[in-house]
C-alpha cells in the first residue's frame, strides 16, 4: 500500500472519516445542523471556527468578543461563508451569551486564562465544548473542568489537533504501531523557534473598542502594552503557562497518543530567562522538562535563541527506538531504520484545496494544519452524535496540561515532583501543592469542581 492508498483508508476507516465540500457535506454529518456560538473568534478561534463550518451544517447564531472591532470582523467573516448567510449575534460578555441556552455546541478560544471559566458556562449551559488547549492556567481549574463535564454528561473536545493529524496517524499507524522502532526509551521534544517576544514597549492606555477590565478577567492586572491584545500575551506567564503550556502541550499529548501513554511519574524541569533579560517578556527563554515513565523518557527543550539541532525540525518529536528513530512535526514526518541515511518512510501534510480552496486565501490560516482541524472537528461531532468520548477528551487535556503546568512548578521550585493522580495533588509536597490554585482577581471567583 502506497502512501496515498493509506490515506485514503485511514480517512475512511481507522479515522472513521469522509470529507466533504461545504455544499455537499459527507453522509453522516449531513443533518447535524448544530447551534454554534464562540467565545473568543480571534486568530484561532477563526481558525476553528471555519473548519467547523467547512464539515458541517451548523448555523453560527452567536459569537461574543470583549473587542468589538474583532467581534464585528469575525460576524462579517462569518456570514459570508456558512451556509445561510447570516449575521450572527454579538455579545461583549460570554454570560449573556450563555443566558439565551439556545447553544447546542460552544467554541472556547479564548486567551488560556479564560479557559475554565468560559468551558464550564458553556457546559452548564447546556452546551457541548471545543477548548483550546492548554485547558487551563492551573491545575485545579482542569480539574473543576473534567468534573463538570463528567457530571453533567457534556462532550468536550480539546484544541490538541496532533490527535488528528492525517500524516501523524499514517506515521503512527506506519511506524510505532508494526513496532518499526523496536524498543523506545526515550522521545526528544522541541522548540526552538524565536517565538518569545522582545523588546520593552511603552505602557499605554488600552484602545476604547477593548474591554481591558473584562479582557483581563480573574488574572493580574497588568498594564497594558501593545503585546497585550491582540496575540501578545503569552509574552506574559499572568495569562498563560509560557511556551511550555503553548508549545510543549503539542508534543508532549502527541507522543502519549502515538505510545498511548497516561499520566508520567515524575517531572523536573529547569531553566529560565538566560539570555534576553532586556525583555518586558516574563515567560523563560529557555527551559527542559522530563516526563518519566517507567522505561521512558520524555524530555522537552525550548530555547528562543541561537539556532535549532536540525532545521528541518525544529518544533517536533524524535522518537528513538533501538531499531530506527522517527521525526515528526505538523510539517513532515521522517522514518530512519537503525544505520540508514535516507528515511524509509516519510510523510507531508495532507492539503485538501480541491474540496475547501478557500484554504489557500484566508487570513492568517496555518494551512498545513487546516485537515487537522477539520479531522478533529469531525471527530468532535461523531462524538456528539453518539454521546462518545472524542480522542482529545477532556481528561487527555488535563493529563496533557497539568503535566506541563507540574513543569513550569518544578522549575520555579527547584525540585522533582510526583504527580498522585488518584489524589489529585503532588506527593509529599506541601508547598508545591500550595501552587495547585493561583489567586483570581476580584471580583472573580475560582471554580470548584461540582458536589456529587
Amino acid at each position: 500500500m502506497n502512501r496515498r492508498q493509506f490515506l485514503q483508508v485511514s480517512s475512511l476507516g481507522a479515522a472513521g472519516l469522509a470529507l466533504g465540500s461545504r455544499l455537499g457535506f459527507a453522509d453522516e454529518f449531513a443533518d447535524m445542523k448544530k447551534r454554534v456560538g464562540i467565545i473568543g473568534p480571534g486568530w484561532y478561534g477563526k481558525c476553528d471556527l471555519l473548519r467547523l463550518i467547512q464539515v458541517a451544517p451548523v448555523e453560527v447564531v452567536s459569537l461574543c468578543d470583549v473587542d468589538k472591532r474583532m467581534a464585528a470582523e469575525a460576524a462579517d467573516i462569518v456570514a459570508t461563508r456558512q451556509l445561510s448567510k447570516k449575521q450572527p449575534r454579538i455579545y461583549h460578555d460570554y454570560r449573556d451569551m450563555l443566558k439565551e441556552k439556545d447553544l447546542d455546541i460552544v467554541l472556547v478560544d479564548t486567551p488560556d486564562h479564560w479557559h475554565a471559566l468560559a468551558a464550564i458556562a458553556a457546559m452548564e449551559s447546556g452546551a457541548d465544548v471545543w477548548v483550546q488547549k492548554p485547558i487551563s492556567v492551573d491545575i485545579a481549574e482542569g480539574q473543576a473542568m473534567l468534573a463538570t463535564a463528567r457530571k453533567l454528561g457534556r462532550v468536550v473536545q480539546v484544541g490538541m489537533q496532533r490527535r488528528s493529524t492525517p500524516h501523524l496517524i499514517e506515521a503512527r499507524d506506519r511506524v510505532i504501531k508494526p513496532g518499526l522502532l523496536g524498543k523506545i526509551a526515550f522521545v526528544d521534544i522541541c522548540c526552538y523557534w524565536h517565538m518569545r517576544a522582545s523588546g520593552n514597549p511603552p505602557d499605554i492606555t488600552p484602545p476604547d473598542y477593548l474591554d481591558y477590565d473584562l479582557w483581563t478577567g480573574p488574572a493580574p492586572m497588568r498594564p497594558f502594552c501593545q503585546w497585550t491584545h491582540p496575540r501578545g500575551w503569552r509574552a506574559f506567564m499572568e495569562y498563560g503557562n509560557g511556551i511550555v503550556g503553548d508549545m510543549a502541550i503539542h508534543m508532549f499529548d502527541m507522543t502519549r497518543w502515538m505510545l498511548d501513554l497516561g499520566w508520567p511519574k515524575t517531572v523536573s524541569s529547569a531553566g529560565g530567562i538566560l539570555v534576553d533579560k532586556a525583555s518586558k517578556a516574563n515567560i523563560s527563554d529557555t527551559q527542559t522538562a522530563t516526563f518519566d515513565y517507567d522505561g521512558l523518557k520524555i524530555v522537552w527543550t525550548h530555547r528562543t535563541w541561537g539556532e535549532a539541532p536540525d532545521p528541518k525540525y525544529p518544533w517536533s518529536a524524535t522518537f528513538y527506538g533501538d531499531k530506527g528513530t522517527l521525526k515528526a512535526s505538523v510539517f513532515n514526518y521522517d522514518f530512519y531504520p537503525l544505520g540508514a541515511n535516507k528515511p524509509a518512510l516519510s510523510g507531508e501534510p495532507l492539503y485538501e484545496y480541491d474540496k475547501f480552496p478557500e484554504d489557500k486565501t484566508e487570513k492568517d490560516l496555518e494551512r498545513q494544519c487546516a485537515s487537522a482541524i477539520r479531522w478533529h472537528m469531525q471527530d468532535f461531532l461523531r462524538n456528539i452524535a453518539s454521546r462518545g468520548r472524542p480522542v482529545a477528551d477532556i481528561e487527555q487535556g488535563y493529563i496533557s496540561t497539568t503535566s506541563c503546568i507540574l513543569a513550569n512548578h518544578s522549575m520555579q521550585l527547584g525540585r522533582s515532583l510526583a504527580w498522585d493522580p488518584v489524589k489529585g495533588e503532588i506527593s509529599g509536597d506541601a508547598g508545591a501543592n500550595r501552587l495547585l490554585r493561583r489567586p483570581y482577581r476580584s471580583p472573580w471567583v475560582h471554580p470548584e469542581p461540582p458536589a456529587a
